[in-house]
């Protein structure tokens, strides 16, 4: 069985509804339990040109799903939840994006996967909710604990815990 962590995110519509809707549809997954979810934050959209502010969350799961269907699960609830992926690969918004942050320990590099998420360690807004779940858990490819990764950003991006600032 794995743990694996994964970050849901919405700024389109029911922001909260969709990331909620996204965690239930893989709780009742077969294959699939969730251990624990991190807290609410709202971010800025990262690498995308929106007015929409995100809502995301960091879900930690148990699974005997390998990588890829596991991957293949979570293109399938995002379309459920209204996905829309343009074909020229640009960031939009969305109803809900699910990304595969960290499987383990593994290291998974396919032409459509990339394990450890290759921004994992560039992206606030999975920096933080991480912290709360395992702040020292260390990335298998920089050697850092999220902490350190945490600390390591540049230009961290306004983290908002639903409705509340978050100082970090």
């Amino acid at each position: 069985m794995a743990i694996v962590y994964l970050s849901l995110g919405s700024n389109y519509g029911d922001r909260i509804g969709y990331v909620q809707q996204a965690a239930s549809l893989l709780a009742t997954s077969e294959g699939v339990s969730i251990i624990r979810t991190s807290s609410f934050y709202e971010t800025e959209p990262w690498g995308m040109n929106s007015d929409n502010w995100f809502v995301n969350a960091v879900v930690e799961i148990k699974t005997t799903l390998t990588p890829q269907n596991l991957l293949e699960l979570c293109h399938r609830i995002e379309s459920q939840l209204g996905r829309k992926r343009p074909a020229d690969g640009q960031y939009t918004d969305r109803t809900i994006d699910i990304d595969i942050l960290f499987y383990n320990k593994d290291i998974v590099n396919d032409d459509n996967l990339i394990i450890p998420h290759k921004y994992v360690h560039l992206r606030a807004f999975t920096l933080v909710p991480l912290l709360e779940l395992i702040p020292n858990f260390e990335h298998p490819v920089l050697h850092k604990t999220i902490s350190q990764l945490h600390n390591d950003l540049e230009n961290p991006e306004m983290v908002f815990l639903y409705g509340t600032r978050v100082e970090i």
